[in-house]
């Protein structure tokens, strides 16, 4: 397994910035731990992550508008699963399922909970392997455990088959 996929890690909750940050902070905070796992919508070899795109993602109402044009960790949060999902769900659906994460569970844990996710539906997939179905999943989790596994699969076509 690539030691970069090996090593992959999404920021937790209480990893995220304690402060507010404003627009150009946020997009470099995404990108840091992002880049070279996502790609662009347009497939182009342009910025992966843009201002316009989190600018649109208020306007449509998946994330909340920011406060005094700055950002805080529920938007940060958001945004790490939204830039992470887009990649195989479209925005529509991406709603949806953060709003039943969040049925359940608050968002500290529902962010928590994907992180953790994201990160092994990766490493199962590049180690070549596969979940073992646990009867202990909500609803919920397992519909979550799904969502992640897509994503998971979606890079490592890219990574091995087509070298993006």
């Amino acid at each position: 397994m690539d030691k970069e996929i090996e090593f992959f890690h999404l920021p937790r909750w209480k990893e995220l910035p304690n402060i507010d940050l404003y627009i150009d902070q946020l997009v470099s905070l995404l990108e840091q731990y992002l880049n070279g796992y996502i790609e662009d919508d347009s497939g182009k070899d342009d910025k992966i992550i843009t201002k316009t795109m989190i600018n649109n993602y208020v306007k449509h109402h998946v994330i909340k508008a920011p406060i005094n044009k700055k950002y805080n960790r529920e938007h940060m949060s958001t945004l790490f699963v939204v830039f992470i999902l887009k990649q195989v769900y479209s925005i529509n659906d991406i709603k949806k399922l953060i709003h039943l994460a969040l049925e359940t569970s608050t968002i500290e844990q529902a962010y928590d909970r994907f992180c953790s996710e994201v990160e092994k539906a990766i490493r199962i997939v590049f180690a070549e392997k596969h979940y073992i179905k646990s009867n202990k999943l909500t609803q919920e989790q397992y519909i979550l455990r799904n969502v992640v596994q897509s994503f998971a699969n979606k890079l490592y076509v890219q990574k091995v088959y087509l070298k993006k």
